[in-house]
């Protein structure tokens, strides 16, 4: 790799890493080749970009990003052999490096970014596999705001049954005596 081809993919990555809200540090370094195209198919599948790189590389590129964005675990995560994921749904990657270690013990979690937090280590992966996406968890704030209009609608309508059962049954002995 020349110069100026390093100096296009630390654009790239720059790029990749500005826009993105997820993606995992991993280490497939040992895995054949037929194993390599079987996880890219499955990373592929679930919308997930799985990028090998240099550390020095992703180092490079990491290392203008704002301090608030919180890299400073991911790059101490960067050595050895890497593989970047990136993809837009935060635990995406975790279930595909699960299901596919169920036949494999590669790819190893390095880390993995997520929304400025930072899960170091492969013992994160059935963590980050539990993370509820951003709809996720307003659909369950949404669901506990309803449930109490919900208790109140459902008491007053059963409610409302009673005391027309209740007239009706009046009305009833009234027309007997």
């Amino acid at each position: 790799m020349n110069k100026a081809e390093k100096t296009a993919m630390i654009e790239e990555l720059k790029e990749k890493f500005a826009n993105a809200d997820f993606f995992y540090v991993t280490d497939s370094s040992t895995l054949s080749a037929e194993k390599t195209t079987e996880l890219r198919s499955m990373m592929f599948a679930k919308g997930i970009e799985m990028k090998v790189v240099k550390n020095t590389l992703v180092k490079k590129a990491l290392e203008d990003a704002p301090a608030e964005k919180g890299y400073a675990k991911v790059l101490e995560s960067l050595k050895g052999p890497t593989a970047l994921l990136f993809s837009d749904v935060a635990k995406a990657p975790a279930q595909v490096i699960k299901e596919f270690r169920k036949t494999s013990d590669r790819p190893v979690l390095k880390a993995a970014y997520i929304e400025t937090d930072v899960f170091v280590g492969d013992e994160q992966i059935d963590a980050l596999t539990k993370l509820k996406s951003k709809e996720d968890l307003l659909a369950d704030v949404i669901a506990l705001l309803q449930s109490p209009i919900k208790n109140v609608l459902g008491s007053l309508q059963s409610g409302g049954q009673t005391i027309s059962g209740l007239l009706k049954a009046l009305e009833e002995r009234g027309e007997a005596a």
